[in-house]
């Protein structure tokens, strides 16, 4: 299946000049959202993965159900001050600014060996941030997947040293 046809481009969103892929459209099709699932799967089943991270908030799409999918628990890393209990947190720069994402601080067992879900890759500051912030608990990043790579924004350079996969390259 060429799951890059079922992505749909919406022009100007967020904001004028930039192209936003718009992923729901492969989400609503059950063979597309199926077959997406199944390469992850084939990424990540012979990693010895013990937990999924997923980044807010479409990196749970697919972070959760292939943890699911794997036997193993998922994580969700939120934007700060989203969890409820205890946090640990890493600050990263933006364009203009800077942004914060946390853990809960029991989410990960040192030795967690954790494959790290988000929908997009662009830049890579908040998957580079994520990153960080799990090693800071001990556990290891054994692969990082997207369903999308912007190659063009050059992101893959930060996160170099790195498993890195994905399904859709633009």
């Amino acid at each position: 299946m060429e799951l890059d046809k079922l992505i749909r481009d919406v022009p100007d969103f967020p904001k004028e000049g930039i192209l936003f892929k718009d992923i729901t459209t492969l989400l609503k099709d059950a063979g597309g959202f199926a077959d997406a699932l199944d390469r992850f799967y084939e990424f990540a089943k012979d990693k010895g993965i013990t937990k999924i991270a997923g980044i807010e908030s479409r990196g749970f799409i697919f972070g959760g159900a292939l943890a699911a999918r794997l036997g193993v628990g998922f994580v969700p890393v939120r934007k700060k001050g989203k969890l409820p209990a205890e946090t640990i947190s890493e600050t990263y720069d933006l364009e203009y600014g800077t942004d914060t994402i946390e853990v809960h601080k029991d989410a990960f067992d040192e030795g967690d060996k954790v494959l790290l879900h988000d929908d997009l890759l662009a830049t890579g500051g908040t998957m580079k941030a994520a990153c960080n912030l799990i090693e800071k608990t001990g556990a290891e990043i054994v692969q990082i997947s997207f369903l999308i790579n912007l190659t063009f924004l050059n992101g893959a350079e930060k996160l170099e040293g790195y498993d890195v996969r994905s399904l859709i390259e633009y």
